[in-house]
Order: structure tokens, then C-alpha cells, then sequence
């Protein structure tokens, strides 16, 4: 860790693109202030970490729901298979003949 003594008004200047100022001291609180490309995120410490926790859960629920998913495909598969060596093919949907001639002979 590199440890520098700044006075208000002072800067420190990182990766040749990102300044970081000290705008203020009163008592144990200092006010800083940052220059930084658009690009660039600055989240406060506490923020960060909340942030990398609920991605590494989204990761987690991700990665269990592509294998459930996974899973279930592979099961419909063998079935599909077991039962007459062909995968089925999904019911057709939208109208039928027989549709259409419920419909006439309700009117």
C-alpha cells in the first residue's frame, strides 16, 4: 500500500488519468474529491462489496438454473427416445379443422 500526506487542495494522480483531491479536513473527516473518465466506476468500499456479493449470488442462481434447465431437457430427451427413437415434435397449436367447426356450430 503506498501512503502519501496530502494538505487540503492537493492532489494525487493515478494511472495518468485519474486525479484524486483532498477538498477538505474537519476533525476526522476528509472530503475527497475524484476526476475520472466517464468510464470509469468509483463506488465508496462498503458499496463495492455489497455490489461483488449479490453478483456472485446471481452467478450462483445462474449457474444452478442452466443446470436444472439442462437437466430437464436431457430427461425429456431419453424419454422421447425410449419411446418410439424419435424425439417428439411439440403439438401443433393455433386452429384446427376441428376448431373451427366447434366455433361454426356454436354461432
Amino acid at each position: 500500500m503506498l501512503i502519501l500526506t496530502r494538505k487540503s487542495d492537493e492532489s494525487v494522480i493515478v494511472a495518468n488519468n485519474i486525479e484524486v483531491k483532498i477538498l477538505s479536513i474537519r476533525g476526522d473527516q476528509v472530503r475527497i474529491g475524484f476526476s475520472a473518465p466517464k468510464e470509469v466506476t468509483i463506488y465508496r468500499k462498503e458499496v463495492h462489496e455489497v455490489i461483488q456479493h449479490e453478483n456472485r449470488q446471481a452467478v450462483t442462481r445462474g449457474e444452478r438454473a442452466i443446470t436444472n434447465l439442462a437437466s430437464s431437457l436431457t430427461r425429456q430427451l431419453q424419454h422421447a427416445e425410449r419411446t418410439d427413437g424419435k424425439p417428439t415434435e411439440p403439438a401443433p397449436t393455433g386452429r384446427t379443422a376441428s376448431n373451427q367447426q366447434s366455433k361454426e356450430e356454436c354461432l
